[in-house]
């Protein structure tokens, strides 16, 4: 018995056309750069006071900006907000066509909407622009067109025209949505740097990046403590000492007085020096062979302090003390590694 099969089934994979593919390739990256470029050129000089201005309304938006489109603007109106409220701006993304069916009400007169169209006659948008106005709430568009309903209806319009779209057929939005991210991330680092935003501000807004661990995480945060600090009394022997680098597994150990007041220092490396220098042991006290004055780091202070001094002297290992000199911690490269801090 003959199997038929739909019209639309699968076909099998056929070769591509790797010449071909290319050219396709650098012709939209061509294209899509032309555009950025254009756009460049469109907020310098006389064209850049709609981007001032809309910068400006932004920074002085008492309440958040609310970001708004629909299809593929509406894919790129998300991504913007993203990025203002990891810089600074709190934002937040409601899809157009939800705004008229409830999302509205998260709408304040205190906002500022974005509306993102390329055309600038999106239905969904162009319902909601008289209730957003009535409510006084500012509104700015991004579209392609400055004659546009929605360019018409805004307090400020930024225009985001392109010659040509990336696909071959014109159709599909791929230049005009470049130049419209593009935008957006133009407008969010202006407001970052009228807020005065800076490496802190990032970390505190992402507590879980590599940026936030090295700006947030303070030595008290990965130092060791209380028994698993490696120590010993300034009348120790030497033996006694290498028990205790040994037991505590920092491959040295701090040498206190009888307040527990750090006088000196003393590693495997130095144990490798004393070796070439030293035949006889026994006699010896930790206190005629430590380092004394060692370097070390206050609780209070960034881990990325630490690193920073470690890589200086080429050490591995740091003391934490408090402001009178007491030991209080102690701190291995590898407990930095273990909290990613490095």
């Amino acid at each position: 018995m003959s199997v038929s099969h739909a019209p639309n089934a699968p076909q099998a994979p056929s070769v591509v056309d790797a010449e071909r593919a290319m050219t396709f390739g650098r012709e939209t990256l061509q294209i899509e750069a032309d555009a950025l470029l254009s756009l460049k050129q469109r907020i310098a000089g006389d064209g850049a006071a709609p981007f001032v201005k809309a910068v400006q309304i932004l920074l002085n938006c008492h309440g958040r900006v609310v970001i708004s489109g629909i299809g593929k603007s509406g894919h790129i109106a998300r991504k913007i907000a993203a990025t203002l409220a990891s810089t600074g701006t709190p934002a937040l993304f409601v899809h157009a066509a939800e705004a008229s069916h409830g999302d509205l009400g998260m709408i304040t007169a205190d906002d500022t909407l974005i509306a993102i169209s390329y055309s600038g006659e999106a239905g969904e948008l162009l319902s909601i622009v008289p209730i957003i106005k009535r409510m006084g709430a500012k509104l700015i568009s991004i579209t392609g067109s400055d004659t546009s309903s929605l360019a018409k209806l805004s307090d400020v319009h930024l225009n985001v025209k392109v010659d040509k779209e990336a696909c071959p057929l014109n159709l599909a939005p791929t230049a005009s949505t470049t130049a419209t991210l593009a935008l957006g991330d133009a407008v969010a680092m202006a407001l970052l740097d009228a807020r005065g935003f800076g490496e802190e501000d990032f970390a505190r807004s992402h507590p879980g990046g590599a940026l936030g661990r090295r700006l947030l995480t303070h030595v008290r945060d990965v130092m060791r403590t209380g028994d698993a600090i490696p120590k010993v009394d300034e009348d120790a022997t030497l033996y006694a000492a290498l028990l205790e680098i040994s037991r505590k597994g920092m491959a040295m150990t701090a040498i206190v007085d009888a307040k527990d007041h750090v006088i000196g220092v003393f590693t495997d490396g130095d144990l490798r020096r004393l070796i070439e220098n030293v035949q006889d042991f026994a006699t010896l006290s930790i206190a005629e062979v430590m380092h004394r004055n060692p370097r070390s780091v206050r609780a209070e202070q960034l881990a990325v302090e630490a690193v920073e001094l470690m890589e200086e002297f080429r050490i591995n290992q740091l003391l934490v003390t408090d402001v009178d000199g007491k030991l209080v911690g102690a701190l291995h490269i590898h407990d930095l590694t273990r909290a990613k801090v490095i």
